[in-house]
């Protein structure tokens, strides 16, 4: 197969960049980096469409794989031919190539099999071929009869199973059926009768009819958890004509055949009990597959979002991780996310000691300067935001809140990496520090966490797990890879992400670093036991030396193109420590003199490299996420009660599913802005703040009905 052509025709890629791309992929570059710093040999292919490409290059491959394999076992049965081989070379599809070999695929032992080996094929090649006969079905079944085989219609019904299954397995039969069941086919669901749901879970599905091409992917997977949980019952229906169709196209019925009744009947047998079950597991995988990918989709939407959420650099943060019977665990975090103090406090039910709570938060505030207390979103979450408001209003009127997703702290906490980073404290008041550090530096501390524990996600535990966890990490490298790290304070769960290096390098790096002190430049990554040329050429522009005594170190431009952009810097007369603010105006006349493409010539690189090189010079070691909107911050509470329809307000997007888009107002129970109430065209994203009204309360139920507001 060509692969750059097929992938060009696919995903719309000039064949010449798909085929720079998988030579690079193949010669055991990372996604990030060929996005990055291979711009010229992809034609500026972006990590996203490297990622479709490479998805599609892997199918494809198996595609191949598994064709070789279908080949070889045709041939070794002796079968076949070249225009069989001919048409399973050309092939497409995996489906549509598991379609050619069903006819050939080894079976166990079937009602068609032991009619074969009774003998009974040339009367099954006689319906197949709708033949007229010398005498009687009686008398030309006579022919047939043995010690297996003792009656006419004992020898009929054998052929008829013979004929029931090559009708089922004729590729273009399934092909056509399984077509008119996607388009036209209908998903019953119903209720199984002793089945008990006590919270009705499952209400909507208990009597559901809907048309396969129409079903929504949250739909699909809401069904198959409650058949999963035995609730419901689920049925792929497909019309009579549809299926009678596909049959009488490949095998017709001659009127003036004898034996035209043998292959109606032998057709309604070979649809009934071995295409149409066999078409509603396509069917249903086929729905599964595309529910499942586009739940992964969303999950890794919100999650690229999460990740990329603003840091609150310069803020001492007081880390809540609320709790009823257990207290509410508190824990103080400098700027640089270092510890500085710890305490448990009992505001709520049953010790309810709000008083000594207050004292004790106040006491912490004032000590160490704090600026901000994150509450984690777990159990009396709300309850704990009232206590700190009335800190507020009574005491430290600088302080602000915000609550803040506390999904996966626990985890955590519970971790090898968090007993390794906080080995003298109780694993309870871990998870306090995770909520404070990662309003601090979210990438940094959400990096250390399973992805599919961060709750951004819908259905997530009912996809393909490791479909899940691969898509998840592709998401997770892009974003560390876009923002950079910090060689001499970042985590090893930060480094692992680092294109090019991995868990182990991970470790070797920080151990390096723990034995010789920061890394003085980015060269010195070299010396890091393992770390070879290959690892270097990957990971270097990803990482971050800040103090180092070349300024391009602290910069994303790859050591690769030093010497472009001292080149540069040369003929703007200009050097490595002139300050960046003073290097706009130069280089701007230094473009507008020779033009991208000579100055590209001159300093020996690429348009597109020139190009990123300009921004560092200009804006060197950026950070993405400072140009998205910071979260809110509060100083009171806000109950159901004080809202009402008609009201404005500021919220953030927590949450985006196919429905709409959760969004938190200040108040216990985030409100829903339905995708009715959401522009065409308009994508929201975790973390985005929006103006939303208020258009309905139900208190009693807990919910807050949204609409987009202009301000």
């Amino acid at each position: 197969m060509d692969y750059p052509q097929t992938i060009s025709t696919q995903l719309g890629f000039r064949s010449a960049q798909a085929a720079a791309a998988i030579e690079l992929l193949d010669a055991g570059n990372t996604l990030p980096f060929i996005a990055r710093y291979r711009k010229e040999a992809t034609g500026g292919l972006d990590d996203a469409q490297l990622v479709q490409l490479s998805e599609l290059l892997g199918r494809l491959r198996a595609l191949d794989e598994r064709r070789q394999t279908v080949l070889a076992s045709i041939a070794e049965q002796g079968k076949l031919t070249p225009e069989l081989e001919a048409q399973i070379q050309v092939v497409e599809t995996l489906t549509a190539l598991e379609d050619l070999y069903q006819p050939y695929k080894p079976k166990r032992r079937t009602r068609a099999s032991v009619a074969r080996e009774r003998g009974l094929q040339p009367l099954a090649d006689l319906i197949l071929g709708q033949a007229r006969l010398d005498g009687s079905l009686g008398e030309v079944a006579q022919a047939y009869l043995s010690d297996e085989v003792l009656d006419v219609e004992g020898a009929w019904a054998g052929a008829r199973d013979i004929v029931a299954e090559t009708i089922s397995d004729h590729p273009e039969v399934r092909r056509v059926t399984r077509e008119k069941a996607m388009q036209w086919g209908v998903l019953t669901c119903e209720k199984i009768q002793e089945a008990e749901d006590p919270r009705r879970v499952y209400e909507l599905y208990y009597a559901f009819e809907g048309g396969v091409s129409r079903l929504r992917p949250h739909q699909v997977l809401a069904m198959e958890r409650g058949e999963a949980e035995k609730a419901l019952r689920l049925k792929v229906g497909v019309a009579e004509r549809d299926w009678q169709g596909a049959i009488t196209s490949q095998f017709p019925v001659d009127p003036r055949s004898p034996l035209n009744g043998q292959l109606q009947e032998a057709a309604v047998d070979a649809a009934e009990r071995l295409l149409l079950p066999a078409i509603e597991r396509d069917v249903r995988r086929s729905l599964s597959e595309s529910a499942e990918a586009h739940a992964i989709q969303i999950f890794s939407e919100n999650l690229r979002a999460l990740l990329r959420q603003p840091p609150l650099t310069g803020q001492t943060v007081l880390g809540i991780d609320p709790g009823v019977r257990t207290g509410c665990k508190l824990a103080v975090v400098d700027p640089t996310g270092k510890l500085l103090d710890t305490a448990t406090i009992y505001p709520h039910e049953p010790q309810k000691r709000w008083d000594e709570s207050k004292k004790a938060i106040t006491r912490l505030v004032k000590a160490h300067h704090i600026t901000l207390a994150a509450i984690g979103n777990g159990t009396a979450s709300r309850e704990t935001e009232a206590l700190i408001a009335e800190v507020i209003r009574e005491t430290c009127g600088e302080l602000r809140y915000l609550i803040t997703n506390e999904a996966g702290a626990s985890v955590y906490s519970a971790s090898e990496l968090a007993r390794r980073e906080l080995p003298d404290l109780d694993v309870s008041l871990r998870g306090a520090v995770s909520i404070a550090r990662r309003m601090q530096d979210p990438l940094a501390e959400l990096v250390k966490i399973d992805p599919k524990s961060i709750g951004v996600g819908l259905y997530q535990h009912d996809v393909d797990q490791k479909l899940l966890a691969d898509s998840l990490r592709v998401v997770v490298e892009s974003v560390v890879n876009q923002v950079g790290v910090d060689l001499n304070t970042a985590s090893p769960a930060l480094l692992t992400y680092v294109s090019g290096i991995g868990p182990k390098l991970a470790e070797k790096i920080v151990g390096y670093r723990d034995e010789h002190g920061r890394f003085r430049s980015r060269g010195e990554l070299q010396q890091v036991p393992g770390l070879g040329p290959k690892a270097f050429e990957q990971c270097a522009g990803f990482t971050r030396v800040r103090e180092s005594e070349n300024p391009l170190d602290a910069s994303a431009i790859h050591p690769e193109s030093y010497a472009a952009a001292e080149r540069l810097l040369e003929l703007a007369d200009l050097d490595l420590h002139s300050l960046p603010g003073d290097r706009k105006g130069p280089l701007d006349v230094l473009v507008s003199e020779f033009g991208l493409e000579s100055l590209a010539d001159e300093i020996g690189t690429g348009v597109p490299t020139l190009e990123d090189i300009l921004e560092q010079l200009v804006r060197p070691g950026r950070d993405p996420r400072s140009d998205l909107p910071a979260p809110i911050l509060r100083s009171d509470v806000l109950k159901m009660e004080d809202l009402s329809a008609g009201m404005r307000m500021k919220g953030t997007v927590r949450n985006v599913v196919d429905f709409g888009a959760f969004v938190d107002i200040g108040v216990k129970q985030d409100g829903l802005l339905h995708r009715s109430q959401i522009p065409y065209g308009t994508k929201l994203q975790v973390g985005d703040v929006i103006n939303v009204e208020i258009l309905k309360v139900e208190e009693e139920r807990g919910r807050i009905a949204l609409g987009l507001s202009s301000g």
